[in-house]
């Protein structure tokens, strides 16, 4: 099998090999893996080395949204080709002046503990997210000062829908 690509998760690229069905080599290291879906839901289950972990991953433009331990990721994957092409024609990623924070799965908010003009710091719960009985805390990935509030504590929201901006 051997698939290379380059994963870029807040400027930082990984490089990740899958060797075959139950192993890939991540910056090098050998990782023993077992990966599933869970149901119709973008929930996937994860087996590293032996360690479980249950992320939801869907595709969102030109990158992939992970929910991962409350945390909500953004990752950019491409190929080894397709990465050494982008840079030899001079794409670059650039920074963006405002966040969107967009639900993950269709839930239920249940508490919006942030207000308008309130500012925040890497890490901060930006908004608690109840979705097949789970509650899920989503913090902000950058520092910044929340401009704009869309949902409300008791709102029920679709897959994508943009929730709070943080600029």
């Amino acid at each position: 099998m051997n698939v290379k690509y380059v994963a870029t998760l807040d400027q930082t690229e990984y490089h990740v090999e899958i060797v075959d069905d139950k192993h890939v080599v991540l910056d090098g290291e050998v990782r023993e893996v077992d990966f599933a879906a869970v149901g119709d839901q973008p929930i996937f289950s994860l087996l590293i080395n032996g360690k479980s972990y249950e992320a939801f991953v869907y595709p969102h433009e030109e990158e992939w949204q992970v929910l991962l331990l409350g945390n909500l990721y953004s990752v950019r994957v491409e190929d080894e080709r397709e990465k050494r092409l982008r840079a030899a024609a001079g794409g670059k990623v650039t920074e963006r002046g405002e966040f969107h924070l967009k639900a993950p799965m269709p839930g239920l908010v249940v508490a919006v503990p942030v207000a308008e003009g309130q500012r925040v710091s890497k890490g901060d719960v930006l908004l608690i997210l109840e979705s097949m009985k789970m509650q899920n805390e989503l913090k902000s990935p950058r520092e910044g000062v929340v401009s704009r509030l869309r949902v409300n504590a008791g709102d029920s929201v679709e897959q994508s829908q943009t929730l709070l901006s943080v600029t």
